[in-house]
């Protein structure tokens, strides 16, 4: 019997249709026809301005590592679908294409190629469903961590969220996209370990429950982590008990020793209110540095009310809200093929849709991000790949919407968003450690894009602009596809 502990090759993470249609295009001699994909999303989450970037290390050790073993096959070749041709070319299997990405923690906006591969079909096909599945996830929980960090307006803002991840991986990588989104730290341990991300944790009601009285469980607890006590004070009573026994901790356990309480935890009821009146008891004791601490259900908008309300509250610990983006669970990343080559020229293709929406961007592009003056970014730009574009020079561009106006970007700087990470199956781009891609996403709220962009709601819409060249071989191509 298989358990969570037995070894798995996650190669194997894959749609089933992906293997069908890698042994057809073998069958039909595709196995040498290059192909490119692009990664992109169609609506941010929350109804925000913008997204974050998560998940690029992962696809990376995904491709590195990217085989079928002799299990592998043998699974395969029980279900008696694919030919044996097929089967031996997964076992020789490795991944020969290129791949460019927007570097991990960019600020991303809808319909704008964040990852591209560029690679033979089948090798392209293969890695599909898992390229999805490490976007999808960690930039979703990037997105809203980093919501909730915005909201709680410099106040530290921690993981709690393990119990209700959907299953071990998603609270391990969970917390990974919380941290580059913003979060201080984590509760998850494993997360802790894996990618040096710091870890807290005090303790819960059954704590205090196991002890014949409150103060004697937090008693226990400030003699066994001296420098450390924070006390969970909603167990019974918050302002009866909880913040008076609290105190007297401090007082008759700490204080001889010469230590302080850190902090206290609310984790139930009005959380504003109880805030405040802790407040006053705590500093009418004399510990005006003891912090407070509050959990429970929170997300941007029940923090964003206790701000309003003056919540005298100096961090918090988000669970649920974070790890499962409960108020919009789905990324939604897609995977589409935008070219093909024949004769050794790439030819645009393009997915046609009666929701416009859904019409592709086609071809082979690039994704450039057009900086003004103050070097705040106006607009991000598509154009053909080759196409000359240089700084401060006016540049021509069409907005998709309104088409038929004739503007320029004038004085503007233009940097490209994507980087070479695979040329011919090896990887080529140093990968950036953790706190380098979450300095990187801070960095660029903080200078780069517009507060307009981050407000919570109706925020100003990041324009996706296109040169005339990419625009004109997009329109023709509708054109051609209503005149088959």
């Amino acid at each position: 019997m298989n358990t969570q502990y037995h070894e798995r090759n996650i190669s194997m993470v894959m749609d089933m249709y992906e293997l069908t249609m890698s042994n057809g295009y073998l069958n039909q001699g595709f196995k040498d026809t290059w192909v490119a994909f692009d990664v992109f999303y169609r609506n941010n989450p929350d109804n925000g301005g913008f997204a974050i970037f998560a998940g690029l290390q992962q696809v990376v050790e995904y491709i590195e590592n990217l085989h079928f073993s002799e299990e592998d096959v043998e699974y395969l070749r029980s279900k008696r679908l694919f030919t044996e041709e097929f089967l031996e070319y997964l076992l020789h299997f490795r991944f020969r294409g290129d791949i460019y990405a927007m570097k991990e923690g960019t600020v991303m906006y809808p319909n704008e190629p964040v990852i591209t591969v560029v690679a033979p079909l089948i090798d392209a096909q293969l890695i599909e469903t898992t390229i999805l599945l490490e976007i999808n996830h960690q930039s979703l929980i990037a997105t809203k961590t980093n919501r909730i960090v915005q909201a709680a307006n410099g106040k530290p803002v921690s993981d709690f969220g393990a119990r209700r991840a959907h299953n071990v991986d998603a609270a391990v990588y969970g917390a990974r996209a919380a941290y580059i989104g913003g979060a201080a730290g984590t509760a998850t341990v494993l997360a802790g370990k894996m990618f040096h991300i710091p870890i807290s944790g005090t303790m819960a009601h059954s704590w205090v429950m196991t002890f014949d009285s409150e103060y004697d469980a937090f008693k226990a607890y400030a003699e066994s982590y001296p420098d450390g006590t924070v006390l969970l004070v909603d167990t019974y009573d918050v302002l009866k008990s909880g913040v008076p026994n609290a105190i007297r901790t401090a007082r008759e356990v700490l204080e001889p020793m010469g230590k302080k309480l850190i902090g206290i935890r609310l984790d139930s009821g009005d959380l504003a209110y109880l805030s405040k009146e802790a407040r006053k008891m705590l500093d009418e004791a004399g510990l005006s540095d003891c912090m407070i601490v509050a959990s429970n259900s929170l997300d941007e908008y029940t923090i964003s009310s206790l701000n309003r309300q003056g919540a005298k509250i100096d961090s918090y610990g988000v669970g649920e809200r974070l790890i499962t983006s409960s108020s919009t669970p789905v990324f939604g990343a897609v995977y589409k093929l935008v070219a093909i080559q024949k004769d050794g020229k790439f030819i645009p293709k393009i997915k046609i849709s009666e929701t416009a929406e859904k019409i592709t961007n086609p071809g082979i592009k690039e994704v450039y991000r057009v900086y003004d003056e103050n070097g705040k970014a106006v607009a991000d730009y598509l154009a053909v790949k080759g196409e000359q574009i240089r700084d401060f020079d006016p540049v021509r561009y069409v907005d998709p919407v309104n088409y038929w106006k004739n503007r320029s970007f004038v004085g503007c700087h233009f940097k490209k968003l994507q980087v070479p990470v695979f040329e011919k199956g090896k990887r080529i781009y140093d990968l950036p450690d953790i706190e380098e891609i979450r300095q990187y996403v801070k960095d660029q709220l903080e200078n780069e894009i517009w507060e307009e962009e981050q407000r919570f709601e109706n925020p100003h819409e990041h324009y996706l602009d296109m040169s005339p060249a990419y625009y004109e071989m997009k329109m023709d191509m509708l054109h051609e596809s209503r005149t088959r």
